[in-house]
């Protein structure tokens, strides 16, 4: 059996593991977008390294486009096997993938206007919004915890990792000549204390172990006082300073906890009564999702849906879908709060956002996750006095602010304890991935301090025995 990194290889995004069983059967774990790398970013994407039509399954940890994004690309090269995840993963995939390919379309229209103007060859995007609704009916939705038969050799069961909505650890049994390996692939793993989803749950007993390593060399801080930083920063730019706080924010995940930190704010009478704006399309179709798969919440929003029907909805709060509403918060005067994605601020209405605002000192930036050292949320977060958006150059004399126990993903002291329903004497390989080079040795130096041995950390297109 093998199995061959195609992605998140010593770095965070495009994760992809080819796994060829002793049957010969191939199974792709995940299918994910490399993002934040510029132009080099689509000849990544591009070339897969492996025949999509070969490949019998692929099974999906959650619906993130790095995990996912590159799934309608390899419908449109002829795969056509099956997609299994779980039910909530799958909701989210219709919208996410839709999203996504929408932005191929428009990006690659606007690229081949420039290439036309050179007399250089037009290029065609990645996918379609036509692929992306196409392979959906693909996708098989699978209940958390339930054993699902691939075939007579081969079971998988997803079970909570808390990262996302429908999120999970792959758990792979494979069966041949009468000898069962067990494969847990982790997928991203969440805190612990998460505003909305459930906790991480201990994982079966594994051979061959693959997680996360995004903050494998870096303690978050807790979730009560990132919230009261969130309601200071809210009070310091829009009371004291009389400005806008602008927060650079995934639509999936981070924007709900955010909007629900806001929500409790609202329900305890500790907002100010300022007008709060969620400008994403897909944030706004994601929050109905969000709705529709309550058993994935915690028992803290549960408790507060007893008293509040809607714990992504109240006063003053108004989510935009339409682009003439979202140009108009460029003539708002009056203190307000604009929640936008993209995360990293590489795409989308943030960056119009951050280029109207960024530059006024009475505003605030805050960022609340990840960004990959290349991008634009990267370069506000480090500090850079100057930016260039959308070809111009802004001055940053917007506070910037970072507040990162909004991240979806655990730190290290998590992603040990997470690992500690693992037997490390029966873990006969441990592979770390989605994370950057540096950050992976120190993790796999605290792993061998608690027990865990045979620790690699693949390269890109590394092929290993396992």
């Amino acid at each position: 059996m093998k199995i061959k990194f195609l992605g998140a290889a010593r770095e965070v995004t495009g994760s992809k593991l080819l796994l060829t069983a002793n049957s010969g059967k191939r199974i792709l774990f995940d299918c994910g977008m490399f993002q934040g790398k510029g132009i080099e970013t689509d000849s990544m994407n591009r070339d897969l390294g492996f025949d999509p039509t070969l490949i019998d399954h692929i099974i999906l940890t959650h619906a993130h486009i790095d995990h996912s994004g590159l799934i309608p690309y390899v419908y449109r090269l002829g795969f056509r096997g099956s997609v299994i995840c779980t039910n909530a993963t799958r909701d989210l995939c219709s919208i996410m993938l839709a999203d996504t390919a929408f932005i191929q379309e428009h990006d690659t229209q606007i690229f081949n206007k420039r290439r036309a103007k050179k007399g250089l060859p037009l290029v065609t995007p990645l996918f379609t919004q036509e692929d992306a609704k196409e392979c959906m009916a693909l996708f098989i939705g699978v209940p958390g915890d339930m054993k699902f038969r691939i075939d007579d050799n081969i079971k998988v069961r997803f079970t909570n990792t808390g990262h996302m909505l429908g999120s999970g650890v792959a758990n792979l049994l494979l069966t041949y000549n009468g000898q069962t390996t067990s494969i847990a692939y982790t997928g991203d793993i969440g805190r612990p204390s998460s505003r909305i989803l459930a906790p991480p749950k201990p994982f079966q007993q594994a051979d061959i172990l693959i997680t996360e390593s995004t903050y494998g060399d870096r303690l978050h801080q807790n979730m009560a006082s990132a919230d009261e930083e969130l309601l200071n920063t809210v009070i310091h730019t829009c009371v004291d300073k009389g400005g806008k706080l602008i927060i650079p924010s995934f639509s999936v995940g981070r924007t709900q906890e955010i909007v629900f930190s806001l929500n409790n704010f609202f329900n305890q009478g500790k907002l100010p009564r300022v007008d709060i704006f969620v400008d994403s399309p897909l944030a706004v179709n994601a929050t109905t999702i969000f709705r529709m798969h309550p058993e994935c919440f915690n028992s803290e929003i549960h408790k507060v849906m007893e008293t509040d029907a809607d714990p992504f909805g109240f006063n003053r709060l108004t989510y935009i879908t339409r682009q003439e509403d979202s140009k108009k918060l460029n003539d708002y005067k009056k203190p307000c709060i604009i929640i936008s994605a993209s995360g990293m601020a590489e795409a989308g209405r943030i960056k119009h956002h951050l280029a109207n605002n960024i530059s006024n000192p009475d505003n605030t930036i805050l960022i609340v996750g990840y960004c990959s050292p290349v991008t634009l949320g990267a370069r506000i977060a480090r500090g850079d006095k100057e930016v260039s958006i959308f070809g111009t150059v802004y001055q940053v004399n917007a506070e910037v602010k970072i507040i990162n126990a909004f991240s979806g993903h655990a730190d290290y002291k998590e992603l040990i304890s997470f690992l500690e329903c693992q037997d490390r004497s029966q873990i006969r390989q441990t592979f770390l991935v989605h994370g950057e080079y540096e950050t992976q040795i120190k993790y796999s130096a605290r792993l061998g301090e608690v027990g865990f041995k045979n620790i690699q950390i693949p390269s890109m297109r590394q092929e290993f025995n396992i």
